[in-house]
């Protein structure tokens, strides 16, 4: 069943119970009021009719007749009876069997209330007929127990029926309408999305959802599947371009060194140490394209594994860049430094190498002439923070948000003299985030570059 035909069911089904259940106790209520009103008029009116009986005895005492009784009985619908103070039956209306059998006409009553009347039980209730305070005898008034059931008021209750019957018609009616219009309303949007992500399914992720609703939330539905939409697609980007890097970066050694041995084979080359140490050189860079990918790749989907220890990244910041200067100097490079002295950390002392080791490669790679590297260490708020500032060719603006992604180089020729396999900077991210760290980047194309490295000195540096 959709939806939109389980939201009208239930919506109809709802207002259905709430009509049947609101009608049945204002009925129930309504009409118990009304009997007690109508006994309390009855009351009312036997009251009046002794007082009417009352004055009629008084005047004409003991020669009242059941004729002066009869006609005022038969027009009240009620059975009379005059007895005396030892109770004795002085006159009465003779129509007590009638009444008694439900046979007896009632003037202006209907056929209706006269079945009712018949269904009903005869009862007699006894008023004393008084001459001031004395009791001249009593009056005993018979009569069926619903008759107060007059024919305006089963009109009124009729009528009262009739007007709850009437008012929950057009309720469910004005409901299914409502219902209806609710809920294509709601699942026109849902249908909409549906077909959206139907689409992606397909492989269509240019698709997307344009809902006009005013439902918070379907409309953040439908802006997750947007957002799904654009990101699976710049996702399909990502992996297109990753397939034709591997490619390219893999086509580009393998190239060279068939090149070579082909020449070999073809007597064009003879296989001195030369050309076999040129040889060699292609099989190391393949070697090391490989095994970063396989790492990457492998740091992307799990965390490495890392040998924490506590460490002095004091002393072995100076250690990495004592290293280094011989190869700067080599470049007529400048490598300084500022470290804080005896800052420890707990980290794995192998990774940190590999993060320095990777940002000092990659800015040495891109200085200019008189190029220079500048190498901190602070501590500060309980994280260590490292930069690695230079003066190098620097990285434009809209190379910025991707520098951190596989195989990215604003180098587009990819040449092998000014740059690596790009894979470089994918790792360090992954080092870093593996150490609960982050890293930023600071870059203005033409003046240089500032990496910057925080990581957390760890939960037991000061047992």
């Amino acid at each position: 069943m959709t939806l939109s035909k389980k939201l009208i069911i239930s919506f109809i089904f709802t207002i259905i119970i709430s009509i049947s259940i609101t009608s049945f106790m204002s009925n129930t209520m309504i009409n118990r009021k009304f009997d007690s009103y109508l006994i309390e008029e009855q009351k009312i009116k036997f009251e009046r009719i002794r007082n009417e009986i009352n004055n009629t005895f008084i005047e004409k005492g003991t020669t009242i007749s059941n004729e002066d009784l009869a006609e005022f009985a038969a027009s009240e619908g009620i059975y009379i009876e005059i007895n005396d103070v030892n109770n004795k039956m002085l006159c009465h209306s003779n129509n007590k069997n009638l009444l008694n059998r439900g046979m007896m006409g009632m003037g202006n009553m209907m056929r209706h209330h006269m079945m009712m009347n018949q269904n009903g039980n005869y009862v007699e209730k006894t008023f004393n007929l008084l001459d001031g305070d004395n009791i001249i005898g009593n009056l005993v008034i018979g009569y069926i127990d619903n008759s107060h059931l007059t024919e305006s008021a089963l009109i009124f209750k009729d009528t009262l029926s009739t007007a709850f019957v009437i008012s929950g018609i057009i309720a469910v009616i004005v409901g299914l309408i409502v219902s209806v219009f609710m809920s294509k309303s709601l699942t026109n949007p849902l249908v909409h999305i549906t077909s959206t992500a139907n689409e992606m399914r397909i492989g269509n992720l240019s698709s997307r959802s344009n809902v006009q609703t005013n439902t918070i939330e379907v409309k953040e539905l439908s802006n997750s599947i947007n957002f799904l939409a654009e990101t699976l697609e710049k996702q399909e980007g990502l992996r297109k371009r990753y397939a034709s890097d591997i490619a390219h970066e893999l086509r580009t050694p393998l190239t060279t060194l068939k090149s070579y041995l082909e020449a070999i084979i073809d007597d064009v080359w003879e296989p001195s140490e030369e050309h076999l140490s040129i040889l060699m050189e292609e099989v190391n860079r393949l070697t090391k394209l490989v095994e970063d990918l396989r790492y990457t790749f492998e740091s992307s989907e799990a965390h490495p594994v890392l040998n924490k220890t506590k460490i002095n990244i004091s002393r072995e910041l100076e250690n990495i860049i004592s290293t280094f200067k011989p190869l700067y100097l080599y470049e007529k490079y400048s490598l300084e430094s500022s470290i804080e002295e005896d800052v420890e950390v707990v980290m794995d002392s192998d990774k940190l190498k590999q993060i320095i080791v990777n940002l000092l490669s990659n800015a040495m790679r891109y200085l200019k002439d008189n190029g220079k590297v500048m190498v901190s260490l602070s501590n500060e708020n309980n994280l260590v923070k490292i930069t690695v500032e230079d003066n190098g060719i620097g990285i434009k603006k809209e190379d910025l948000p991707y520098i951190f992604e596989r195989f990215y180089r604003a180098d587009i020729s990819r040449n092998k003299e000014t740059g690596g396999t790009g894979l470089g900077l994918s790792i360090i991210k992954n080092l870093v985030e593996a150490h609960e760290g982050n890293i930023y980047v600071e870059s203005e194309f033409g003046k240089g570059t500032k990496f910057i490295v925080e990581l957390p000195r760890g939960s037991f540096i000061f047992d």
